[in-house]
């Protein structure tokens, strides 16, 4: 599987060219194997996998995407590469490659054209925004964690608690589970502090009356999950019942909006609306949702502006929220995988209000 996306590459490549991978999240999509180093150089008739002596072991036994090599001489090995395929222009990651580092790899490679052109980027960006049956199989395991953990916690959040014992406490959970890590720093926030999106736990305690907002999620084959949760502890205001339910039915019309061949501003819209037209408008400050993947946040995105149209078989978030400052706020997300005619949602746990 994973040796058909390195030939979607080269079948994208013409004569000459090549692209050198160096990110940790596209050499992890075109070998299958985890690092903190290493390139994955692809040309039309050749892909090879150079790796450091603290990977390169484990690397060739699991690695049949790539030819593996014992990285020694960057330069050297490189240079002789592109040179016994002819190759002229090489295409690097314009999202993830930094000005220093494009210099020194010119520097260190005079004899062929570095490309800051980003239409191999766009390539890869658009690959891996399209998930194969055993990628959906992954995130699907990581939410199952994802949503075991937010029933465990919702039996052990009380008034006292702080939101750093809370985060802590689910993330420790969510490992003994089996999770390979934590999608992202979990965002446990309560009271005044929920009005603030991505607002980080603190040593405030759980009082009664206060919203709890909980983003976390699981990791398992290198692929991430991403869930959000609000709940209320001793009970809610008006105000409070109120503002949940308008982002429950943003969020719940969205999701029956989504399917394959709508535009992502059109998606964002409709939620968007429905908390403006509720008089909140001005409260909902970030967009729609995300695609998922090997990285927490990936394209296309369901925001105001993209354009991008929606395909089966891409994973995004619906994470409608209202956050009045100073007072409280609300997010409900969940993570669905887009269909021909619609979406499934991979979120099992419930999302109407809870008071604890």
């Amino acid at each position: 599987m994973i040796k058909t996306r390195i030939e979607f590459l080269q079948n994208n490549l013409k004569d000459g060219e090549a692209v050198l991978i160096s990110s940790d999240a596209n050499r992890l999509y075109y070998t299958g194997f985890h690092s903190s180093a290493g390139y994955v150089a692809v040309t039309r008739e050749k892909a090879v996998f150079l790796i450091d002596f603290r990977y390169f072991e484990k690397a060739k036994q699991t690695v049949d995407s790539c030819e593996v090599q014992l990285l020694k001489n960057f330069a050297k090995q490189l240079g002789e590469l592109f040179a016994s395929q002819k190759i002229k222009t090489v295409y690097l990651e314009t999202d993830t490659v930094s000005l220093s580092a494009f210099s020194s790899i010119k520097n260190r490679l005079p004899d062929f054209a570095f490309s800051s052109d980003g239409k191999i980027q766009s390539l890869i960006s658009k690959q891996r925004s399209i998930k194969s049956n055993d990628e959906i199989e992954l995130i699907k395991k990581a939410q199952r964690m994802t949503d075991e953990t937010f029933s465990y916690i919702l039996g052990n959040i009380g008034a006292g608690r702080t939101e750093r014992e809370i985060m802590l406490d689910m993330e420790f959970y969510m490992r003994r589970l089996g999770s390979e890590g934590v999608s992202f720093d979990f965002i446990v926030v309560s009271g005044k502090n929920s009005s603030m999106p991505h607002g980080v736990p603190t040593d405030k305690k759980i009082e009664k009356g206060d919203f709890i907002t909980m983003d976390f999620g699981a990791v398992c084959g290198g692929y991430r999950s991403d869930m959000t949760r609000t709940v209320a502890v001793g009970g809610v205001s008006d105000k409070q019942k109120e503002v949940y339910e308008i982002v429950l039915k943003a969020q719940k019309e969205t999701i029956d909006f989504i399917k394959s061949g709508v535009v992502c501003k059109e998606v964002d819209r409709v939620a968007r609306d429905i908390i403006a037209n509720a008089g909140y408008g001005d409260c909902f400050g970030h967009g729609l949702g995300h695609s998922v993947g090997i990285e927490i946040h990936e394209n296309p995105a369901c925001n105001t502006v993209c354009e991008n149209v929606v395909e089966k078989g891409m994973i995004m978030t619906v994470e409608p929220g209202i956050y009045i400052e100073n007072e409280f706020g609300v997010r409900i997300e969940d993570m669905v995988v887009v269909t021909e005619n619609g979406c499934e949602n991979l979120t099992a746990s419930k999302k109407e209000l809870i008071v604890l």
